[in-house]
């Protein structure tokens, strides 16, 4: 049965953003993900080996793989060729709207305004992700928007730490968070899986 985009966030409680600067990093890092209970990734478009790092992360067992910073309309059928099941976005193009449903790859658009917000439903974005998430006014935010627009989830990202992420996913809107902190670069650098492990379980008992 194929996972809806809402399935997809509910599944998670953080989902980390993740930039691949060694393809040889790339499996045993998302492994190390899904054995901590983390098992939604975001890849990013950031380096340029984030394409090579969805195909080979897809093939893992238990992990779920999506694309991240997707800014240019010719990256969706590339990713969702790739193995991605749902993309993220920075912002909300019209070219974009288009190159989703046209690759049939399910959108997670950014936004960080309540007129950005009622822009992307109006165009039938139901799960959006707020960024950048602190800047944007955090949690007070997200319960301001979650008054006149209930029917709206949100995924936010940017300046979310362990520590802050619980005041995050107790909002009513919130099925998720975004997250960098669970893939520290020192440590995939040096191999450090087990610590990995260990940020993810840690992460995912937070929806417990």
């Amino acid at each position: 049965m194929t996972m809806t985009l809402l399935d997809i966030m509910r599944s998670a409680s953080v989902i980390p953003v993740i930039a691949i600067d060694d393809p040889a990093h790339a499996v045993p890092l998302a492994q190390a993900l899904v054995a901590g209970g983390i098992c939604v990734l975001e890849v990013t478009l950031r380096t340029e080996h984030g394409l090579g790092a969805i195909r080979a992360m897809s093939q893992v067992p238990g992990a779920i793989v999506g694309v991240g910073t997707l800014t240019q309309p010719e990256e969706f059928a590339a990713s969702r060729d790739a193995g991605a099941v749902f993309g993220v976005s920075p912002g909300l193009t019209a070219s974009l709207i288009e190159a989703s449903r046209k690759s049939g790859l399910p959108l997670l658009p950014g936004v960080m305004t309540p007129s950005e917000v009622m822009a992307a439903r109006e165009a039938g974005f139901r799960q959006l992700k707020l960024f950048p998430a602190v800047p944007a006014g955090g949690v007070g935010m997200l319960n301001a928007i979650g008054g006149p627009l209930p029917d709206v989830t949100f995924c936010p990202t940017g300046g979310i730490s362990i520590e802050t992420a619980p005041q995050f996913l107790a909002c009513k809107n919130v099925a998720c968070v975004g997250g960098s902190w669970l893939t520290p670069k020192d440590a995939i650098k040096a191999g450090n899986w087990a610590l990995i492990t260990e940020l993810a379980k840690a992460a995912a008992a937070l929806r417990k």
